[in-house]
């Protein structure tokens, strides 16, 4: 293993209001059987214009993937989740599938092809059957962060809040039929691959490329691509990527998640510029915190991972939610929020309703896809 160099805080220039878009994985369902339909291509296909350059594939043919465009306010993210969500509910019906979002198959999936791409079928030959894993759709909220530097700083200063937002998207309790006892199966089945999980804590950008570096030489993963941690330096685009969450079953969840998930990372950006130091956590209680979150969701008790206590999760999020208000106020963002929450706080997280409906129909799953594929496109 190399010496692991830091670097000092920098402190460049960011922007007042900073940018954010989102990336949507959904499952493609048969309308009757609730199976999963290796229909991507058909549905991608159907796609015109705009949607389809906004469509992505991904690595099972029963899943599509929708990205925004970059967003400066949640009213005009609003407007295009709506409009993608559409196209895209509009191409699978035309495919004879469903649109639905959910983050776990919640029926056998007898279909587990991947996409004829060199990249998948090496992850397929490294990884072997985790690859052939029922298909799991997430929610990926980019904020801009121009300076790469600061991104994996606070991508580290995330650590202690991801869990909340984990258990705040929780919509995958289903699997095989039945409920798992997890408020997110996703997170669970996640934790298969090497390269999936909490955010290790870096010191700076040069700590974060020699780990890269070290795992890709281990053969962990195939590439710096293959980072999936529940919060990254992306890729892609100059921003801050949290993929901790489920995909959400409305719009609106993902809108929420969208606005605490840019205050938050605004909020660090200025703790960092202050020169806050990012806590140090044990990487052991940080997995179990995430654990935790997957299990419980919302219903039950989180890891405070400020104190390593046990709280219920409704007094976490509020202190999140307090942590944040002043980001929230600088972004707009303010009201819709908390209206946001409290309508969370009755009517519960996707989890929550899907076992609510799991109760009152006698453990019909159909009825639960059925109300899973309303939500989808529900405006």
């Amino acid at each position: 293993m190399r010496p692991r160099p830091t670097t000092t805080a920098t402190t460049p220039q960011i922007p007042t209001v900073l940018t954010l878009g989102v990336e949507e994985e959904f499952l493609l369902l048969n309308p009757e059987t609730g199976e999963s339909m290796p229909v991507a291509d058909r549905v991608r296909g159907a796609l015109s214009g705009t949607a389809r350059e906004q469509s992505r594939q991904e690595f099972r043919h029963s899943m599509v993937e929708m990205v925004t465009p970059v967003s400066p306010d949640l009213g005009e993210l609003r407007e295009r989740l709506v409009t993608l969500r559409r196209a895209a509910a509009r191409a699978a019906d035309a495919a004879g599938a469903r649109l639905v979002a959910v983050g776990a198959t919640p029926v056998r999936e007898a279909h587990r092809t991947v996409p004829d791409e060199q990249r998948y079928h090496d992850m397929s030959r490294r990884f072997g059957p985790v690859a052939h894993d029922p298909a799991v759709c997430g929610c990926h909220v980019h904020v801009g962060v121009p300076d790469r530097e600061l991104a994996v700083q606070v991508c580290t200063h995330l650590r202690p809040w991801l869990p909340v937002v984990q258990a705040l998207t929780a919509n995958s309790p289903l699997h095989d039929g039945r409920d798992t006892g997890h408020a997110s199966w996703r997170s669970m089945q996640l934790e298969r691959w090497p390269s999936i999980g909490p955010t290790p804590h870096f010191d700076s950008a040069a700590d974060y490329d020699a780990t890269v570096a070290d795992l890709i030489n281990a053969g962990i993963m195939l590439d710096a691509a293959m980072v999936y941690w529940y919060a990254r330096p992306s890729v892609s685009y100059p921003t801050v990527e949290v993929r901790v969450g489920d995909v959400c079953p409305t719009v609106d969840d993902t809108v929420l998640v969208g606005g605490l998930v840019r205050a938050l990372v605004a909020t660090l950006i200025d703790d960092v510029r202050a020169g806050v130091p990012a806590p140090r956590i044990r990487d052991c209680l940080v997995a179990a915190a995430h654990w935790r979150a997957a299990h419980d969701g919302v219903d039950g008790r989180l890891v405070d991972l400020r104190t390593g206590r046990p709280r219920p999760a409704w007094d976490l999020i509020d202190d999140l939610f307090v942590t944040v208000t002043p980001a929230l106020t600088r972004h707009g963002d303010l009201d819709l929020v908390r209206r946001e929450l409290d309508r969370v706080r009755r009517d519960g997280t996707g989890a929550t309703r899907q076992r609510r409906i799991m109760a009152e129909t006698g453990g019909d799953v159909r009825a639960v896809l059925a109300h899973l594929a309303a939500q989808t496109v529900s405006m």
